[in-house]
């Protein structure tokens, strides 16, 4: 009976040391560190296939590396593909809720696709969390103000009306 207090606080110490280092920061595996380096040089380089190639492999070797997701929904983003950049950035939201580079490009993916309110929503996130003076809010609020890109006219997009001549 007199040893419950002292196990009490033992076990509450344990329990506190377990739960801090899970929430820690944990280093990538090697291999998919390479690969994530090697798909960042090829979308410097505008190898966007390329890179989408390299980071998928590394995904593949560490699914839990957030800033993997990061990266494809850059990657995404480039190619035009801003609903598939969403998906990559929420995935690192999932992973990391705190990551403000996921937040932000997720912002600047919703101005691009036209969801100016649910980007204001993400700026305004952003403030909260870092204020308006951190590189990633000053990013998103230009994004806003650029506003969303104009939409490319396809020759699918317009057909010509058929008429039918009788010779």
């Amino acid at each position: 009976m007199r040893y419950a207090p002292a196990a009490i606080a033992l076990s509450l110490l344990v329990a506190v040391t377990a739960s801090v280092s899970q929430g820690a920061e944990r280093e990538p595996d090697p291999r998919s560190a390479a690969l994530a380096a090697q798909g960042k040089s090829q979308l410097a380089a505008g190898q966007i296939n390329e890179a989408i190639d390299s980071f998928e492999a590394a995904l593949a070797i560490d699914p839990g590396h957030t800033a993997i997701y990061v990266e494809l929904a850059e990657a995404a983003r480039r190619q035009g593909l801003q609903g598939k950049a969403i998906h990559y950035y929420r995935g690192a939201l999932e992973r990391d809720p705190g990551n403000l580079a996921a937040i932000s490009g997720e912002g600047e993916a919703l101005v691009e696709k036209g969801a100016i309110e649910k980007a204001r929503r993400k700026l305004s996130q952003l403030q909260s969390l870092c204020g308006a003076s951190c590189s990633e809010t000053q990013q998103l609020a230009a994004a806003l103000e650029r506003g969303p890109k104009p939409a490319t006219l396809t020759a699918e997009a317009i057909m010509p009306d058929t008429v039918v001549t009788q010779n």
